[in-house]
């Protein structure tokens, strides 16, 4: 399905990343059996094996000993950073940041209905609450209590965190409630009755699972979860998928697609787009690639796409998203661009397509948003948001025209989503935002321009501050490209605490948008604050994201290290003042600056890391993104995964950077064993670093404000402490 456009309920979703999405114990591997010798040939004993990883039961997340670990790893850290002078007002400042309750509100019209989930310090755990437009306008609107997510798990003792819910278009009377105990990706589903504001009992309900279950009509859903033995892929999300009727069981429920044991996935949902309903069925062989159906009168029609392609329906128009080249009856067309062919035609095999975006070394698709009378494209160029208006006649041609009411080419983001789903109105929601800019959300009409309804306000003084987009020269020749965040009288003497963040992977694109807290705790005290746009992300499109897969991988870390090079080179800070952030694929990032280059850095802050590439795949959903990185099982992937891998990679004797290591019991994507291994092998070999672990949050390392507040507290004071940031 495409990322982009048409509303798809049900249809299971995951992420791997996210500078801090995005989709990850594992038992030793087994020991051959040994071979019986036929006499001894020796008089003594042989030497036992060498231990390979003397870790691995730091991989048992919930074991006694592994969490005595860890809570002696928090003691640690937090009795040296929480003594910091300044961690309680860091921390309290965040928070308020975090609970503000006049910070930008988003909401999903639902009928006549506009819906919005809300967290404070009253709620920590959230509320589902709704309005009418009216009274979301005002500055202070009135809210009707849908669901209390506090009082639920109050009630059930439960540690329950909200994880979406997803109604059945269009009369929204029913609708299908996600629930996950401490944050993590695995989670239950349930029927909720919005009128009477309470659970189906009987209703249609899941357990505990990386599953999902989506309407298809009021007595029938769509479900892949687990189902028992061997229902699951090695990646640890279902392989089946079946449609299960209102008042039978599960295990009554009709098998539709069987996936392989080694697919990433499989999942199905219903799509809506100008009245009609869409059935869509997809296996995910690997993390972007895959066979997509359409299913017709009971049947899976296989779409005739490249596998690593993404389909769309929208006006009764087949758009297809391409990663790379398609070459048909003689014509190529360029990876990243995005085409579109009467349905009808499309599924009847004609190939007649209207190139409605065609990519360039310095453009790359951002989104697309299905209206009622236009498709707008959201184009990318220097990292900079274009967009533009498609329609097309009942004969099936299309016109481009410019979307009005944009700023364009200035360094920011503008984002452009339905107000309706199933593109029954031209009404948009637009939202707008950079790094010295607070976001801002308006409604608009196609043709009539749009209006501002909510903004957050500043957080932070920008006063004297500016944005620059500048290029750094990569070890290839590559012009790579990262935004500077910095006092306009700012000092080019080397002195300047700088904080450098990335990802780089998964085809994720870092663009700018204002960040409350970075801004408040890091540029608002006068540092320097640094974002890459390396290899492996989607800032140049799908060929930007491939030139860093597998093998390729080091020319990201090469881009990173180019970066931190030119902060250097043109004086705006030196390795003692130059700090580094990332998470997930982008704590992969750091493991290897940490071990590649220790000499450029003078603090890491690694979250939610990948560290152990030779054990990743086998650990939780490692196994789903072997299209990224390589399988280490086979030598000649881990002949160049060795080669960077941090946890193989550091070494006694050598001067580390220090280091913060943060991570999260409940995170079931990225095990946490990742970074417990590593800080018990550098603390080992007598290097200094730190380590915190929430023992609840998930992926994103934190299940309420007040755990973020904390978390992003601990980082900020060990920054600051590191780097001498002025305070």
């Amino acid at each position: 399905m495409s990322k982009f456009g048409m509303i798809l309920v049900g249809a299971f979703a995951w992420s791997c990343s996210s500078p801090a999405k995005t989709p990850e114990p594992a038992m030793p591997t087994t020991p051959t059996e040994p071979t019986q010798p036929t006499e001894p040939v020796a008089t003594t004993p042989p030497s036992p094996p060498p231990v390979e990883d003397p870790y691995l039961w730091l991989e048992e997340v919930d074991s006694e000993k592994a969490l005595a670990w860890a809570r002696a790893q928090n003691a640690k850290s937090e009795g040296e950073l929480k003594a910091d002078p300044k961690f309680n007002q860091r921390r309290d400042a965040i928070r308020a940041i975090l609970d503000a309750k006049d910070r930008l509100i988003t909401v999903s019209k639902r009928g006549k209905e506009y819906w919005n989930f809300w967290q404070d310090e009253k709620n920590p755990r959230g509320i589902l609450r709704r309005t009418t437009l009216a009274e979301f306008k005002k500055k202070d609107p009135k809210w009707e209590l849908i669901l209390d997510i506090d009082a639920l798990a109050a009630a059930e003792k439960e540690n329950w965190v909200f994880a979406g819910n997803s109604c059945l278009y269009p009369t929204y009377d029913r609708c299908l409630m996600s629930l996950s105990r401490g944050g993590g990706d695995a989670h239950v589903v349930r029927e909720f009755d919005p009128v009477k504001k309470e659970f189906v009992k009987g209703g249609f309900e899941i357990p505990e699972a990386k599953g999902s279950l989506g309407w298809i009509d009021k007595d029938t859903v769509f479900v892949s979860t687990d189902f028992g033995p061997g229902s699951m892929t090695s990646s640890g999300y279902p392989r089946i998928v079946k449609e299960w009727k209102r008042g039978t069981p599960l295990t009554a429920a009709t098998t539709i697609f069987e996936g392989q044991p080694t697919d990433v996935s499989v999942g199905a949902g219903r799509g809506w787009d100008h009245g009609k309903t869409y059935d869509f069925v997809f296996r995910r062989s690997s993390f972007f690639a895959g066979e997509q159906y359409l299913r017709i009168d009971g049947k899976n029609v296989r779409i005739d796409i490249p596998l690593d392609a993404d389909f769309d329906v929208w006006n009764n128009q087949a758009i297809v998203s391409l990663r790379t080249d398609w070459t048909l009856e003689g014509k190529t067309w360029p990876g990243g661009a995005m085409l579109a062919t009467p349905l009808a035609d499309f599924m009847a095999g004609k190939r007649n397509f209207t190139l409605l975006f065609e990519p360039a070394a310095n453009k790359s698709l951002a989104g697309a948003s299905g209206l009622k009378t236009g498709y707008v494209i959201n184009e990318l160029e220097d990292i900079k948001n274009k967009l533009y208006v498609w329609t097309v006649s009942k004969a099936g041609k299309w016109t481009k025209r410019p979307f009005t009411g944009t700023a364009k080419g200035s360094i920011g983001t503008t984002s452009i989503w339905p107000v309706e789903n199933g593109a029954d109105s031209d009404e948009y929601w637009m939202s707008s935002s950079d790094y010295l800019t607070p976001s801002t959300l308006s409604l608009g009409k196609l043709g009539g321009g749009a209006k501002q309804v909510k903004a957050s306000p500043a957080r932070f003084d920008a006063t004297g501050l500016q944005v620059q987009q500048l290029f750094a020269t990569s070890k290839d020749g590559t012009k790579v490209p990262y935004f500077q965040v910095s006092k306009k009288d700012m000092k080019l003497d080397g002195s300047n605490p700088t904080l450098l963040y990335g990802y780089g992977g998964f085809e994720v694109s870092l663009t700018p948008g204002y960040g409350a807290v970075s801004g408040s705790q890091w540029q608002a005290k006068g540092g320097v604050y640094v974002v890459a746009n390396i290899r492996g992300g989607g800032e140049y499109g799908p060929a930007w994201h491939q030139a860093a897969l597998r093998d390729k991988r080091q020319v990201a870390y090469d881009d990173f290290i180019a970066i931190a090079e030119d902060l250097i080179a043109r004086k705006v800070t030196s390795p003692a003042k130059l700090g580094i952030q990332g998470g997930s694929n982008g704590g992969l990032l750091m493991g290897v600056m940490l071990t590649e280059r220790p000499d450029l850095f003078g603090a890491v802050v690694c979250q939610v890391p990948l560290l152990d590439m030779k054990r990743y795949h086998k650990l939780l959903a490692g196994a789903s993104w072997m299209e990224e990185y390589g399988n280490p099982d086979k030598p000649e992937d881990w002949a160049y995964l060795q080669k960077f891998s941090p946890y193989q990679n550091v070494k006694p004797g050598t001067k580390y950077p220090r280091t913060l290591f943060t991570s999260s019991t409940r995170d079931d994507r990225v095990h946490p064993g990742h970074a417990r291994k590593m800080v018990a092998r550098m603390l080992e070999q007598g290097h200094d670093v730190i380590y915190w672990e929430n023992i609840e949050g998930g992926h994103g390392g934190a299940a309420n404000n007040e755990q973020a507040a904390t978390m992003q507290a601990l980082e900020y004071t060990f920054l600051a402490k590191q780097l001498g940031l002025p305070e």
